[in-house]
């Protein structure tokens, strides 16, 4: 038997080369699947997030009124004047404002309480109701159930986010006694430590022991506040309903971990919400609102019509002048320009624009059709104009690059037969490349959708009450709505904000499979 003949390949050093070079590929390979993981986990955080605070603003809480429709308040002027019933938002408030006051007599004791029982409801709220009754005017006189969304702090606090709070069921009470300064002497509380289950909910805080807690007991329709509390024994404030509710009652105890003046809310506004909910007059309802109703100051009231019909109407303007424009650019120098410097200077400047920033496109457009040419600002028409610069270098390159896909075969077999140049590029040529085309250019729209520094610079940010009824007309568009939300100061703001980012990531998404439908329904390969 011969020995094997050694060579570089199988030499000690080569398979200690190539075992690194396997390590290497193996660790490269746990690299790569690791950063996919990190982006699907980032992408399944920032998802979940959105959708969490978007679920909340998809639901809102409204209060019944029954009220009754005196003419003298809903129509001084005569119930054959719709137009005064439509606006008269104070005489449709003052009715639900004296239901409120009847339901709980209480908050008719001072101005402060008159004013904290005002605030369940906004004045706009009551507007759809106006139109309502001014559109049928023979309801005037008639008996009525008016629904007004709760106020936002309030809609809030029954969702659980507005106020930190802890629920303990306490003991049967025993006796309640009528003090002589208006509260009263309960007992039989139970075991219930409000000090030890307050500070468990406040466990986050550095400095638990400073923390001020409140406690409310709820029987029914009844809540007061408790206070020094010892030994099953507590001194009861009665806030809402009759003191007799809580004997041999088993009511709720509501520890809250902050004081009145860091809330936003008071206790006897929690009080008459748990009690209105009780009565079984507020509901739980979907927001359509956020889809119908337009910008408002009020979280309970805000839409985004206006920027949806704003977003449509600008992205139209971008796609009559982008499309055609930057097809046709890209069909003469693919294919009637001829190779010079000069087609060069352009072919380079038309993939530099691409690279631009989108707030110098902005700047460009406030200087030439604000300032020079004097067009109106925070107008869709102008915001379309905009966009259009900037999604011009998209349409152009992705046009470009379809019509290059097509092979030359097609062209000369067109010239071969006879056809002049124009016939063979629009006959057969952009026919052929008219998906590759579409879908850049619809991607390129998809982008324009979701820019907001070009179109703050135009003046778009402004507050639009009015759903816009053509192009000329003041509007702002979704991406800046979502800015403007996101600025303001109000905690009810934040899911209005990421329900108002789904509903324009679900237009992006449309677009997308628009451009996948395409793109595999029209697709010719080679």
């Amino acid at each position: 038997m011969t020995d094997a003949v050694r060579t570089p390949i199988t030499s000690a050093a080569a398979a200690k080369h190539l075992k690194r070079r396997r390590a290497a590929d193996g660790r490269f390979r746990y690299y790569g699947l690791s950063a996919i993981f990190i982006a699907l986990g980032a992408l399944a955080v920032l998802v979940f997030t959105i959708g969490a605070q978007a679920l909340s603003a998809a639901t809102y809480h409204v209060v019944r009124y029954d009220i009754t429709l005196d003419p003298a308040v809903v129509a001084p002027d005569g119930a054959g004047e719709p137009d005064q019933i439509a606006r008269n938002v104070d005489g449709f408030y003052s009715l639900v404002r004296d239901n409120l006051l009847a339901t709980f007599p209480e908050a008719d004791a001072d101005r402060d309480s008159r004013r904290e029982v005002s605030d369940f409801v906004t004045r706009l709220a009551v507007l759809p109701t106006a139109r309502m009754v001014a559109r049928n005017p023979e309801l005037v006189g008639s008996a009525i159930s008016l629904k007004a969304p709760l106020n936002d702090d309030l809609d809030l606090y029954l969702k659980g986010n507005g106020v930190r709070e802890r629920k303990i069921k306490a003991g049967a009470i025993e006796t309640v006694l009528a003090e002589a300064d208006g509260t009263y002497r309960v007992s039989g509380l139970g075991a219930f430590d409000p000090v030890v289950a307050g500070l468990a909910v406040a466990s986050a805080d550095r400095d638990a022991d400073a923390v001020q807690m409140n406690v409310l007991l709820t029987a029914g329709v009844s809540t007061g506040r408790l206070t020094g509390i010892s030994a099953g024994r507590a001194r009861l404030e009665l806030l809402t309903g009759q003191a007799q509710d809580f004997a041999n009652a088993r009511p709720t105890a509501r520890i809250i971990i902050s004081a009145e003046s860091e809330r936003t809310i008071s206790d006897r506004q929690i009080a008459w919400t748990l009690a209105l909910k009780e009565m079984g007059r507020i509901d739980r309802a979907p927001r359509m609102t956020l889809l119908t109703n337009s910008d408002s100051t009020y979280p309970e009231l805000a839409g985004g019509l206006s920027a949806i019909v704003g977003s449509l109407l600008t992205m139209l303007i971008t796609a009559l002048v982008a499309m055609p424009i930057g097809i046709l650019a890209a069909v003469y120098l693919e294919e009637f320009a001829p190779r010079n410097r000069v087609t060069e200077f352009i072919e380079v400047n038309i993939n530099n624009l691409a690279a631009v920033p989108s707030i110098v496109f902005g700047l460009l457009g406030a200087a030439l059709y604000i300032n020079f040419l004097g067009m109106p600002r925070s107008a869709p028409l102008v915001g379309g104009l905009v966009l259009a610069l900037m999604t011009f270098p998209v349409v152009i390159i992705a046009s470009r690059a379809a019509l290059k896909a097509v092979p030359p075969s097609v062209r000369a077999g067109a010239l071969a037969v006879g056809a002049s140049q124009m016939q063979t590029v629009f006959h057969h040529v952009v026919p052929l490349a008219a998906p590759g085309i579409l879908t850049g250019a619809i991607l390129g729209m998809a982008r324009a959708l979701g820019e907001t520094a070009p179109l703050l610079l135009i003046g778009m940010v402004a507050f639009v009450g009015d759903v816009p009824r053509g192009p000329t007309d003041e509007s702002t568009v979704m991406p800046v709505l979502i800015f403007s939300w996101s600025n303001n100061a109000e905690r009810a703001w934040e899911p209005l904000t990421s329900a108002m980012i789904v509903v324009l990531l679900a237009f992006l998404l449309l677009m997308n499979g628009l451009v996948v439908f395409l793109r595999r329904r029209y697709e010719r390969r080679w």
